[in-house]
């Protein structure tokens, strides 16, 4: 019985410890909401980051009544949801505050890389909120909607995939931006999300320039960009050669550009029947197995600005070359290797896309006003940078122990995952549902 209740206090001493680290990352930012509102709403706004990285449910995760029973207790569900709304239409406090709090943490992630002497990548994605059944919230506006692209893909040993053009339906457009180096977890930087219709209509060329400006008052020329095909084509580039910024993009296979002899020519035209300098075998994290890859790297210009760059091909077996244009010089071998494995490190943002809609549940909100939403999908947002701060190597006791004591799992994948994310949310929530941290016992 002794070694029982010695076990429980020990618990319990983590979830106030780790209650007490989720204040530490929040620290800055709470003492900048207490100068401007009561103190009870930023006691309220720290309890709801807790009660979202508690309640998991892809459906209804960010919905205020859900959240409520997690933050003061299913049977005092409705003052809880009373105390989220009231913090939500506070007119005191602006989302933008949120959002500043997330470039200092970008900022600090490239000071730290610099000081290691190692290259900041700055990684871009664009996704969207799809909200199909949605006709009255504000600021609604017509998105690609990728989940119906899925459900027409053509699958193995069936037949018949529907056709016919792409489907739209209501939502709002979404860029993401992740500061990460050659190795490490990434740090949540920026997230933005606008709509192409209405009062307040914004094309994305007019937000990604704003972002881009930006990081350029922020951080300088210091960073490499890393763009996926969705940026490629002479309209970024302009506007990239116009900033002197250092990119990495990757190039669509039908796309022109100038080679050594300024000729027209494409991609494969360039670099075909050239031979490899050298192959390796590199990780594939979307299929996660070792794959043989050649390179191979080529000065070249664009068609209309005639700006020196080079293009480095990544020849993967049985897949279609990595075409990827940089303004990086390219000396020998290892200069391209460098080039690929930076690209790379671009899956990280892909995976930040796919966690924020299916764990933390991105689509869910059903609040009609702009700026309500806003607020709490950056409250979201901060439970899910802080979710990022426990992959750094200073918590690797911490999480181990919270993977093996309440997310144990036997499969190799579960085990070999490098940011087990999905199972550190879930041992945080058993956690704290077990042993409830200090702060839900005294709202």
């Amino acid at each position: 019985m002794y070694e029982d209740k010695r076990r429980r206090q020990v618990k319990q001493e983590k979830s106030k410890a780790l209650e007490h680290q989720l204040y530490e990352f929040m620290g800055d930012l709470l003492w900048g909401l207490n100068e401007k509102i009561d103190r009870r709403l930023v006691s309220t706004f720290f309890g709801v980051v807790v009660a979202i990285i508690m309640h998991r449910h892809r459906n209804h995760g960010l919905l205020l009544s859900e959240l409520g029973g997690y933050l003061l207790g299913p049977e005092r569900c409705c003052a809880g949801t009373k105390r989220i709304s009231n913090l939500l239409h506070s007119q005191k406090w602006k989302a933008k505050m949120i959002n500043r709090y997330l470039w200092g943490q970008g900022t600090a992630r490239v000071v730290e890389l610099q000081a290691a002497g190692d290259l900041p990548l700055i990684l871009w994605d664009e996704s969207v909120l799809e909200k199909p059944e949605s006709l009255k919230a504000e600021r609604l506006c017509a998105v690609r909607s990728s989940k119906a692209q899925r459900l027409k893909r053509i699958k193995p040993g069936y037949f018949n995939p529907p056709g016919g053009r792409p489907i739209f339906v209501p939502g709002f457009n979404w860029l993401q931006i992740l500061v990460i180096g050659r190795k490490g977890p990434p740090r949540l930087a920026h997230l933005r999300w606008w709509t192409t219709r209405g009062e307040h209509q914004r094309t994305k060329r007019e937000k990604e320039v704003h972002v881009l400006c930006k990081i350029d008052a922020l951080w300088g020329k210091q960073v490499l960009h890393v763009w996926d095909r969705g940026f490629a084509g002479t309209p970024w580039l302009t506007i990239a050669f116009t900033h002197a910024a250092r990119f990495i993009m990757r190039w669509p296979k039908n796309y022109q550009l100038l080679d050594q002899n300024d000729q027209l020519r494409k991609p494969g035209e360039i670099s075909k029947a050239k031979r490899s300098w050298e192959h390796r075998l590199l990780w594939d994290a979307r299929r996660r197995c070792q794959r043989k890859v050649g390179i191979i790297a080529f000065p070249v210009s664009d068609p209309v600005h005639h700006q020196s760059l080079w293009l480095v091909v990544a020849r993967r077996k049985h897949q279609s070359p990595w075409y990827l244009l940089t303004t990086q010089p390219i000396h020998c071998p290892q200069d391209a290797w460098n080039i690929v494995h930076a690209y790379a490190r671009r899956w990280q943002v892909e995976m930040t896309i796919r966690f924020n809609k299916s764990e933390l549940a991105f689509e869910s909100p059903r609040l009609l006003k702009w700026q309500h939403r806003k607020k709490l999908l950056l409250l979201a947002t901060l439970a899910y940078a802080f979710l990022l701060s426990l992959l750094d190597p200073q918590f690797d006791a911490l999480r181990g122990w919270l993977l093996r004591t309440f997310c144990h799992r036997t499969g190799k994948r579960s085990r070999d995952t490098p940011a087990p994310l999905y199972r550190l949310r879930l041992a945080i929530s058993l956690f704290w549902f077990s042993h409830p941290p200090p702060f839900l016992s005294f709202l």
